[in-house]
């Protein structure tokens, strides 16, 4: 496999292993609290794997021991001192301008990413991890929903996941209350899927991500394509839309392989074709 390139940085870790892309955010001095550069090689790197047909599942996770404490407001304000911006809150303000943001990016994704919640996940940090599909969390991972404690609300997608995944009066709680949430807690409201100790983190995850690279790729990408499109439309919409994506998938060597398998008695083996 050609390893994909992305903006070169320190503080953006990449890695493939086998059909399974690890991106990790890499400031473990400030809790991978992110800055613009990170912001900007993230997306670029999770634009490139989406692009790239043999990375299947992407792994989000921080290196040390926190996941994102969220961005760096002091990198930002550097940043737009030096290009003339003004001060947070200001006309001309532009960091919150989301089109191309690491949460925007997650959520228009086809291919389905594991966030590996290794610490705290706070603000910004919170909001990415929740547009990732699936959480698996360390004994030692908390959530921050504290925006409301720092007087600003979750700007990067969390008043749009945040009752999706928990009901309105279980998201109001959370948000509305500022709460910090360990991880036993995160597991019983919904915020993530299972709890391993933290040495076993990366290995619990990773486990995960084979057994789904092991699927037809494209039968995955469409799943969660229109998973993410029935959302937002009615039952009838959603259900036509799925036939016309089932459609070109009977068309796929990867549909042959997977009725061949099952007759053959046999695991299949899927070429993404």
């Amino acid at each position: 496999m050609t390893t994909l390139t992305a903006p070169a940085t320190e503080t953006l870790l990449y890695e493939e292993r086998g059909h399974v892309a690890i991106i990790t955010l890499n400031r473990p001095e400030r809790l991978n609290a992110i800055t613009g550069e990170m912001l900007e090689a993230l997306s670029a790197q999770l634009i490139a794997c989406q692009r790239e047909p043999e990375i299947r599942v992407i792994v989000l996770t921080g290196a040390g021991r926190g996941f994102c404490a969220g961005l760096d407001l002091v990198d930002q304000q550097q940043r737009l001192q030096g290009s003339g911006e003004s001060n947070i809150g200001a006309p001309g303000y532009s960091l919150f301008d989301l089109r191309d943001a690491p949460p925007v990016v997650l959520q228009r994704m086809d291919k389905p990413v594991i966030c590996a919640l290794n610490g705290a996940a706070a603000g910004y940090g919170m909001d990415m991890a929740l547009l990732a599909d699936i959480r698996v969390a360390s004994d030692q991972a908390k959530m921050g929903a504290v925006f409301a404690k720092r007087g600003v609300l979750p700007e990067s997608g969390g008043t749009w996941i945040l009752p999706r995944l928990l009901g309105w009066a279980r998201a109001a709680e959370v948000a509305f209350r500022g709460r910090v949430l360990d991880a036993q807690e995160s597991l019983e409201v919904g915020l993530v899927n299972e709890i391993v100790p933290h040495e076993e983190l990366m290995t619990r995850t990773l486990e995960l991500a084979d057994e789904i690279a092991a699927n037809a790729p494209l039968s995955v990408q469409a799943t969660k394509r229109m998973m993410r499109l029935g959302m937002d439309e009615p039952f009838e919409a959603a259900v036509d839309h799925i036939y016309l994506q089932l459609l070109p998938l009977f068309q796929s060597d990867d549909f042959k392989e997977g009725v061949r398998s099952f007759m053959e008695k046999r695991e299949p083996n899927f070429q993404g074709r």
